[in-house]
């Protein structure tokens, strides 16, 4: 398997994709329609150093970010962060041409921004590619707006207000897409429900089959792995629905199975917390204290 093209440029990605060079060295919009590249093998890896939101229709070749796979037959928005690993399989003889638009953004142009830091904030940017933002027709015109003015911006005779204006654009851009995001998950109930549901049947049989003791406390990661999104799309899932997110998910878990065995049978605290996946008993008591304003044995006391 050959290694990844890597993409160090928003120059480099143009010229890999038969396109005139950027207009500004650190962001561009891509016509999709106007992409042409060549390669040898069935599949295309590459790795980019910017991040890129694309606006895709029509393209129907497989597209992986990490080890998920996509087909891109209807519009959706898709969001990839650097250094990420992408992957593309090229399919022949396809009658319709890909539309759509792609934002290249290097992260030296956010660099002393207001967007430096706080686009990291942006979940989104982690989720995998069957976790895309599908938008409605009026969604997507907003969108394709946004792009435009990007784009008339950055051609236009660049000053000192270049910059923020772009940025200002790139921050609009990111707040539809969380709010467009939050009406995905609340629209399409039957998909958020199942995924709860396959949340607490996960996180039940992990503590009632040994897993604790053998593998201690379950991660994040580890929760979302088995059902196969990504922890911050789970996270999401969880904040909207339940208004807490994971962790807490797990830690009201931990607390409920500790009190059951605090007031139904002898078991020690120390004991307790062994089971429960602790190393240290201090920890256990500390989180229970924090989380019920009892200590183990205050709550155990109860009962007796």
């Amino acid at each position: 398997m050959k290694t990844p093209i890597r993409f160090d440029s928003i120059a480099d990605f143009h010229a890999f994709c038969n396109l005139p060079n950027p207009e500004h060295p650190l962001i561009s919009l891509i016509d999709y329609s106007k992409v042409h590249y060549i390669v040898e093998d069935k599949e295309l890896r590459w790795i980019q150093n910017f991040y890129s939101i694309g606006l895709k229709k029509n393209v129907h070749q497989k597209f992986n970010y990490g080890q998920q796979q996509y087909d891109f037959d209807s519009g959706v928005l898709c969001f990839v962060s650097p250094q990420q690993f992408l992957s593309l399989e090229i399919r022949q003889n396809i009658q319709v041409e890909p539309t759509g638009f792609l934002l290249l953004i290097h992260p030296d142009f956010l660099w002393n921004t207001s967007l430096t830091k706080k686009i990291r904030s942006y979940d989104f940017f982690s989720y995998q590619v069957k976790e895309a933002l599908f938008l409605s027709d009026k969604e997507e015109n907003i969108m394709i707006e946004i792009f435009k003015n990007i784009e008339r911006e950055y051609q236009s005779n660049t000053d000192r207000f270049t910059q923020e204006l772009i940025i200002s654009q790139i921050e609009s851009l990111l707040i539809y897409s969380d709010r467009f995001y939050e009406r995905q998950f609340f629209t399409r109930k039957k998909s958020s429900h199942e995924l709860l549901y396959k949340f607490e049947e996960i996180l039940s049989q992990y503590f009632e089959n040994g897993s604790l003791i053998e593998n201690g406390i379950p991660s994040v990661k580890c929760i979302a792995e088995q059902m196969n999104i990504s922890p911050n799309y789970l996270g999401t899932l969880l904040r909207l629905h339940t208004q807490q997110n994971t962790q807490q998910h797990i830690q009201n878990k931990l607390i409920d199975s500790a009190k059951e065995r605090l007031s139904t049978t002898s078991l020690s605290v120390s004991e307790i917390a062994y089971e429960l996946g602790f190393e240290h008993p201090q920890s256990f008591s500390k989180l229970f204290k924090q989380k019920t304003k009892q200590s183990p044995g205050e709550f155990r006391k109860l009962f007796n």
